[in-house]
């Protein structure tokens, strides 16, 4: 997978340029946040990108010890969910079309993402992965796949006929196969952040490819993320303050099939090809799972339909189309200068 350099870590708003995604205002960032604090970071490759934590803790000790909490359950959500793992649940869920006595957050995961997809009326579905399996092999071939295998691979999707249950998750349907990709990212960084508030943290930044936060930086700045131009990735669009929410992007040069982007990772679940009109998404919303389930439906909605879905899902978003004209909801505090 592409490496997932939408969204760039800055550390507040009027603070000068956006750093790197990694990027954060270590010595001043922990000055201004008291002297008490100890901050501490850790980055390590996970899910298929480059992840990052920071947080903060009166005791560094007890920062390490969250730190390694949440590197452990970022490691249990891969052995769950994560494709690039031949041996993870899911996939042998793909091999098997039933897997038994599956974990409680793969049962948890795979209940939110059906409960969007019923709400959406299937512009969300995590069993388009036969329709990502006949671009990929197209791809590879340097075509793209023909009209009838499009056909034949969206006649697989459905989420309708995946059945999830505490005893079993079963795929109805040969051919039938699942991805998480639209949605693990996004529980992860829920689960992370839930976990270093158990051990104390009140002050952190969680990068699971996608981002939820806790506190601040310092006492007079809030977290913020620079929003990349998905044509121009060392540009930004704006720079967002992170409000509590959780922020998750989804844009079409993250996972090419063809060169001029009209074909690319997010697809369409009822036409089998990517929508046509959005370069990039980013949602904000109250936890981390259902902004990054929400990229995916507010791409299939497109420009003006996403800005009015945003109304529905009480969240915000900002669109940017392929021409690069872009527009988001007044919810979100940006900064454009």
């Amino acid at each position: 997978m592409k490496r997932r350099v939408f969204l760039q870590t800055t550390l507040g708003l009027g603070t000068g340029a956006a750093l790197g995604i990694l990027g954060w205002q270590s010595a001043a960032g922990a000055s201004a946040a008291g002297a008490a604090l100890q901050w501490r970071d850790r980055t390590l490759t996970g899910m298929g990108t480059l992840l990052s934590l920071r947080v903060a803790h009166a005791d560094a000790e007890q920062a390490e010890r969250a730190l390694d909490a949440a590197i452990g359950t970022i490691r249990h959500v891969e052995a769950q969910m994560s494709l690039f793992n031949p041996d993870s649940a899911i996939s042998r869920l793909n091999r098997d079309r039933v897997l038994a006595a599956p974990d409680p957050d793969l049962v948890k995961v795979f209940q939110r993402a059906q409960s969007v997809s019923a709400r959406s009326r299937g512009a969300f579905d995590v069993t388009v992965q036969p329709l990502w399996a006949i671009f990929e092999a197209a791809r590879r071939q340097g075509a793209l796949p023909s009209p009838a295998a499009v056909a034949q691979a969206r006649a697989a999707v459905g989420w309708q006929r995946l059945d999830i249950s505490a005893r079993e998750i079963r795929l109805r349907q040969p051919g039938m196969a699942v991805t998480l990709n639209g949605i693990a990212q996004g529980f992860a960084a829920d689960l992370v952040r839930a976990q270093l508030q158990q051990y104390g943290i009140v002050h952190a930044l969680i990068n699971t490819g996608e981002w939820a936060a806790l506190g601040r930086p310092g006492p007079t700045r809030r977290w913020a993320l620079g929003i990349a131009d998905p044509r121009q990735e060392q540009a930004l669009i704006a720079r967002l303050a992170m409000d509590g929410r959780s922020i998750a992007t989804s844009a079409d040069n993250q996972s090419i099939f063809s060169q001029d982007r009209r074909h690319h990772h997010i697809f369409d679940p009822r036409s089998g090809y990517s929508p046509p009109g959005l370069a990039s998404v980013t949602v904000a919303a109250a936890d981390c799972a259902l902004a990054d389930a929400l990229t995916k439906v507010m791409f299939v909605a497109g420009f003006h339909g996403a800005l009015q879905l945003a109304r529905e899902w009480q969240v915000d978003v900002l669109v940017v189309d392929k021409k690069g004209n872009w527009q988001a909801t007044p919810g979100l505090q940006l900064q454009t200068s």
